[in-house]
């Protein structure tokens, strides 16, 4: 017997008395919950998402589709960057910078590696305006999870509107859970029981969230 097996056993003894007719799961829940708080327009739930994402102090920029490549260079180069880190997805044009090498994600690439490579930059599936949170579900242009998760620079484009809902809900019915999703407010941080914030535990210092139009 091996380790399923011990877990659905242990599944089945512990409904061995519920009824056959018994409410399915899916029923017994109750569903009602509010779908997105308050009616808001593209313009203002999108505004809602900057305000949130700053408010988790990650840095907020808007550009149209022209100017994303250029940003992305400043953002780059303002950082210091020498190496980015760029998912096989992701479009050629937008972190061509003339100084900095781009590194190709490798299955193969030790977390020592990864954490040598200064700046990443990805799409994402998803924003949730209401929660301020970025959703990567391990797309092409996203790349896995740990990409996003060792360099200390973090730069995440989102596409507006097409990519921004206002609630969670919204955003679970657009997402397939079968995915790796990685669920991001802010740049990573933690507090101690001073509720001292420490910033870059378990992922970047530094999040960069532009948010471009036209695209």
């Amino acid at each position: 017997m091996n380790s399923r097996d011990r877990i659905l056993g242990r599944v089945r003894r512990a409904l061995a008395d519920v009824p056959p007719d018994d409410v399915p799961y899916e029923r017994a829940v109750s569903r009602d919950y509010l779908r997105q708080h308050g009616e808001r327009g593209t313009d203002e739930t999108v505004d809602l998402l900057a305000e949130n994402l700053a408010d988790y102090r990650a840095i907020v920029h808007r550009c149209d589709a022209d100017a994303l490549p250029r940003l992305i260079a400043h953002l780059l180069g303002e950082r210091g960057s020498k190496t980015v880190l760029v998912p096989p997805g992701l479009e050629e044009d937008w972190p061509a910078v003339v100084g900095v090498t781009r590194v190709t994600d490798r299955p193969d690439a030790t977390a020592r590696e990864l954490d040598r490579v200064d700046s990443v930059v990805t799409g994402c599936a998803l924003a949730v305006a209401e929660t301020g949170t970025l959703v990567l579900d391990g797309s092409p242009d996203q790349g896995r999870r740990r990409i996003t998760l060792v360099p200390d620079h973090h730069i995440c484009v989102v596409r507006v509107p097409d990519q921004v809902v206002s609630s969670v809900p919204q955003a679970l019915d657009r997402l397939d859970p079968t995915r790796p999703l990685t669920w991001i407010s802010g740049p990573s941080a933690t507090s101690d029981i001073e509720l001292d914030r420490v910033e870059g535990v378990h992922g970047p210092r530094t999040l960069e969230v532009v948010l471009v139009s036209g695209k």
